[in-house]
């Protein structure tokens, strides 16, 4: 369980992408001249992220390798902020973003599974680890997913932090609203 108070000062959630909100495969073949990639997403991580939307919550994707698939599902999902550094210096981006949001360490949730996290895990205010995040990662965590990475697990984070600032249920119901289902 997420304390609220924690869950209160967070402005910004950080989410690593493969290993995360995927499973961590990649698919690579070449299709005629072009090289394609492609990853599977778990569509329920993706409509919490949606609802998240409606929060004062700003998200941010941070890749450690440059993917045109993670760039079409964040566009898909009008994901504002999307950091791919292909070297997996995701240290120095992070802080660059903090910087221009004038936000601090303690702002930032961070949900992170490998060895590339673990800077960004010791200095976020609520580090986070999926369940099949490497031992490292799970010792630097203040909470842990039931659900592997790209299985709902990001799903999973949003629900618990809005629980723990007790939105979920007015941001559901917002969702739901706008879609044609009337508040009852």
């Amino acid at each position: 369980m997420i304390e609220p108070e924690r869950a209160r000062r967070i402005k910004l959630l950080g989410l690593d992408v493969d290993g995360v909100l995927t499973d961590n495969a990649i698919w690579i073949a070449p299709i005629g001249a072009e090289r394609v990639e492609l990853k599977r997403f778990d569509i329920s991580d993706g409509l919490g992220l949606v609802i998240l939307g409606y929060s004062d919550i700003e998200i941010a994707w941070i890749s450690g390798r440059h993917s045109e698939a993670t760039a079409l599902r964040a566009q898909e999902l009008r994901i504002g902020t999307v950091l791919q550094d292909s070297g997996a210096r995701k240290l120095p981006a992070v802080e660059a973003l903090l910087q221009k949001k004038g936000l601090s360490w303690s702002q930032l949730a961070f949900v992170g599974d490998d060895l590339a996290d673990l800077p960004l895990l010791k200095r976020a205010g609520l580090p986070i680890t999926v369940a099949n995040g490497c031992p490292e990662a799970k010792a630097l965590a203040a909470w842990e997913t039931k659900a592997t990475g790209g299985h709902g697990a990001v799903r999973e984070v949003v629900e618990a932090i809005l629980k723990a600032r007790g939105e979920w249920d007015g941001l559901v119901a917002k969702y739901l609203s706008e879609r044609g289902d009337p508040p009852s």
